[in-house]
């Protein structure tokens, strides 16, 4: 089982968000278990579970895990493909976000169409990887740190800015034959609490960075 894969297919997103696929989908994550196994913890009739099955196998989400004798009846044990699932920007490519549409560092929007890309990218990345067997070399820093005051966080973006521009200046081989070319992501947004019912909203606009 994959830890997290990627939902490109619009029928197979659709199938996924459908609220008791995505709890079957939840409850065979935990394990694989059959159509009589899920039934009572799903509140549907056996028929009704399979009915589900037989579409979330379609689309790739669930898979044959191996079959069992149950007197006279043979048992499929059916697993998740995937412990988690992301659904692309490509399930909606027609209104999919476009970050190159405008740029607006200072824009949370703007960083949402980022991260919107993001996950689409990467997710062709690892479905070609997948088909031709082979790994994706990428990178990710992950972190959380407190500023003590609004300024400060400006002066932290510029600093970041700065840095980030002249690494890029550094490394950038723009006419290497056999160069790869590699996209740079960089966020910096509020922490969103687990208990917070919101995120938190800023007594003050960002000041205006010279960038």
């Amino acid at each position: 089982m994959l830890d997290v894969t990627v939902i490109e297919d619009p029928a197979a997103a659709a199938a996924s968000l459908d609220p008791k696929r995505a709890q079957l989908l939840a409850e065979l994550a935990a394990g694989p278990a059959s159509a009589a196994m899920l039934a009572g913890k799903v509140g549907l009739p056996r028929q009704k579970v399979n009915y589900h099955l037989k579409a979330l196998e379609r689309h790739g989400l669930v898979e044959l895990a191996g079959e069992r004798r149950k007197g006279n009846v043979t048992e499929r044990l059916m697993r998740a493909t995937a412990a988690s699932y992301v659904i692309s920007p490509l399930a909606l490519a027609s209104v999919q976000p476009d970050p190159d549409r405008f740029r607006d560092q200072l824009s949370a929007r703007w960083l949402l169409a980022l991260g919107a890309r993001l996950v689409r990218d990467v997710g062709l990345l690892i479905t070609g990887a997948a088909k031709a067997r082979k790994r994706v070399a990428t990178y990710a820093l992950d972190g959380e740190l407190r500023f003590a005051s609004a300024a400060e966080r400006a002066a932290f973006i510029q600093e970041l800015t700065a840095g980030v521009s002249a690494l890029i200046r550094k490394y950038d081989a723009p006419d290497a034959e056999g160069g790869r070319d590699h996209r740079i992501v960089v966020a910096v947004h509020p922490t969103v609490k687990p208990t917070a019912a919101q995120p938190a909203v800023e007594d003050q606009p960002a000041p205006e960075l010279n960038q």
